[in-house]
């Protein structure tokens, strides 16, 4: 069984597209759309032409789209960070019940959803840039809408106290496609209890 969670090109590409995405982020409504509409299609074309892509030449010759909710600004939201006074080491389990290495970072905390919500910022044990965090949760629509493992956000860090995590950018862990990957599974502060119905959805093939 394949055991990389996320293939690191595949990580590079959508961290440097966040990257450029935290840069215009004062961009008015118009250009805003534009750009997520631009990073999806990016994505569409990964999974389906990549050679680093999850799916199988079988999945890939069947694969059309992929299906995300409408563009909506209200889930682009700016989080206070609340750091962790002991940053912990946390195991983080995968699907294929190995697990993996994160340091405990932060809390993102936001108003979403008629109510304050908190989500814990994980940094990978060899990220280089101490800006750049990974964020994997669930919400009320996995395993209705969306996939039941959770979905990711590689979200930035834009000012000293603060981060932008904009949920239009959710994306699928690549065993939402294929079986045979190993991908983290959110971490139960993670995992929301109001419908984050943005970004993604889940993959049917």
């Amino acid at each position: 069984m394949k055991t990389n969670h996320i293939i690191l090109i595949f990580v590079s590409v959508v961290v440097l597209a966040a990257i450029a995405y935290t840069l215009t982020s004062a961009e008015d409504p118009e250009t805003y759309i534009e750009n997520i509409e631009a990073e999806r299609e990016r994505q569409f074309k990964f999974i389906r032409y990549n050679i680093e892509s999850p799916l199988t030449e079988e999945q890939k010759r069947n694969f059309k789209e992929l299906t995300f909710y409408p563009i909506d600004p209200a889930y682009k939201v700016k989080a206070r960070i609340i750091p962790k006074e002991d940053k912990k080491v946390r195991e983080v389990p995968l699907t294929d019940g190995s697990k993996e290495r994160y340091i405990e970072h932060a809390y993102a905390e936001f108003e979403l959803g008629g109510k304050t919500n908190r989500l814990l910022l994980l940094q990978a044990m060899d990220e280089v840039d101490k800006r750049n965090f990974f964020l994997a949760f669930a919400d009320e629509t996995s395993s209705r809408e969306t996939y039941g493992g959770g979905r990711y956000i590689n979200a930035r860090q834009d000012g000293k106290n603060s981060i932008t995590i904009d949920f239009n950018l959710a994306y699928n862990p690549y065993c939402a496609y294929n079986p045979d990957y190993a991908c983290p599974i959110p971490p139960r502060e993670n995992i929301l209890d109001i419908a984050i119905e943005a970004g993604e959805k889940n993959y049917k093939e």
